[in-house]
């Protein structure tokens, strides 16, 4: 089942890109990163708004060190999607940079969250992982990386919001089973791998019905250390602390 919904996404893609380049080819040449982008928002959305199937992610307004960071990881063998793979394989790091950096800098706006289905024990659930974590468990709170408004944290920490519930289901899910990977230290990895897929599912829940804040920029730095965490590092972002909760 999980082969055929892969293979099932790959053709899709496929499609998307040949239209999106038949596209290309039809518009007046111009070699700028705009229009060589094109191929990258066959499937990730016009601007990179995100595409309307839930799966592949938004990559407008992300800080530029994560999807940089991301580029090489599917270029490199730590994050595994066929077709991103062969679309990165022949790219080098500074024109993987210059993508990053220019859906980076795109400001578009979010669609409205779709409304939570889940029930209201899961929404709880999920809404006390992120914002408060579980010490018992040394997990920490979402927030602690990601921001306390969980837009990210320039130059490379995502946010958290605005993403559809089956992307973030997903990634989670990859960490837990090892088939996602970043430099180590991989806090992520270190994390999920502490919490139950029913968390992780709280968790996609509960943010994929978050509205977004008026300002949606990535914050500029880490919030301060929690009463009760120790600072951890985190090889995918090396400016930025992690943090682990004390038990």
């Amino acid at each position: 089942m999980a082969k055929t919904l892969y293979f099932a996404r790959l053709l899709a893609a496929l499609g998307l890109m040949a239209t999106s380049l038949a596209a290309m080819a039809a518009a007046p040449f111009e070699d700028s990163i705009a229009q060589r982008t094109q191929a990258c928002t066959a499937c990730h959305g016009a601007q990179g708004r995100a595409a309307p199937d839930g799966y592949y992610p938004r990559l407008a307004g992300k800080p530029a060190g994560y999807l940089y960071n991301q580029l090489l990881n599917f270029r490199d063998g730590r994050r595994h999607y066929g077709l991103m793979t062969q679309l990165m394989e022949p790219l080098s790091d500074a024109y993987l940079m210059e993508i990053a950096q220019y859906f980076s800098a795109l400001e578009v706006p979010y669609p409205a969250p779709r409304p939570a289905t889940a029930s209201r024990e899961v929404l709880q659930k999920g809404q006390r992982l992120v914002l408060q974590g579980d010490a018992a468990r040394q997990v920490p709170a979402c927030v602690q990386c990601h921001g306390q408004a969980m837009t990210g944290v320039a130059p490379n920490v995502p946010g958290l919001l605005g993403l559809p519930r089956d992307y973030l289901n997903a990634q989670l899910g990859a960490w837990r089973a090892g088939h996602r990977q970043a430099h180590a230290p991989d806090c992520m990895k270190e994390v999920v791998a502490r919490l139950s897929l029913e968390d992780i599912n709280a968790v996609a829940n509960w943010l994929a019905a978050q509205p977004l804040p008026a300002n949606t920029h990535p914050a500029s730095a880490m919030p301060a250390l929690a009463p009760g965490a120790t600072a951890i590092a985190c090889g995918s972002a090396p400016e930025a602390a992690s943090l682990k909760a004390k038990p």
